[in-house]
């Protein structure tokens, strides 16, 4: 029976070069001298840092272009409160979301069997989910729905098999 799976994942290595290029592009533009801007990247988490919240929005706007380009999903972060320092300093910690969660792993199975289409059948797996059909047409199909319908995280659809 034809299957194929649908995750939520992503490149960290991308991530972790992005944020090497926006630093390197921090570091050396001109208004963000004197600011003591950084990004810093840890497990799934980027902290940034500024001295005034305008900068700060400058250097997500910075981040979120290089991200962009290495093709990192923007759906894929989830930004935290903008906290308040001392002598004005703000910071943010942005996480990095992969992997789907239960209630939208949910939400993805109730839209496929909601489709229309029929013998389509998704199970949940951990943090993703299969589809398994009698008819690979079918999944092809339930393939372009998830593609065209948005459920506010990035989904590749992996392990296509007949």
């Amino acid at each position: 029976m034809p299957t194929f799976d649908v995750v939520s994942e992503v490149d960290m290595q991308e991530v972790k070069n992005a944020v090497d290029q926006a630093s390197r592009e921090v570091a050396n533009r001109f208004d963000f001298k004197d600011t003591d801007s950084t990004i810093e990247i840890s497990a799934s988490e980027l902290k940034l840092a500024s001295s005034t919240e305008d900068r700060l929005k400058a250097l997500v706007i910075v981040l979120e272009e290089k991200l962009v380009k290495r093709q990192v999903s923007l759906k894929s972060l989830d930004r935290g409160p903008v906290i308040e320092g001392s002598r004005g300093a703000v910071r943010q910690t942005i996480k990095v979301v992969a992997g789907i969660s239960s209630d939208k792993a949910k939400e993805i199975s109730k839209f496929i069997r909601e489709s229309g289409i029929k013998g389509a059948v998704p199970s949940i797996q951990g943090d993703q989910l299969r589809v398994q059909s009698k008819k690979r047409d079918d999944l092809q199909e339930i393939i372009q729905l998830l593609k065209e319908h948005e459920f506010d995280i990035p989904l590749q659809f992996v392990n296509f098999r007949d």
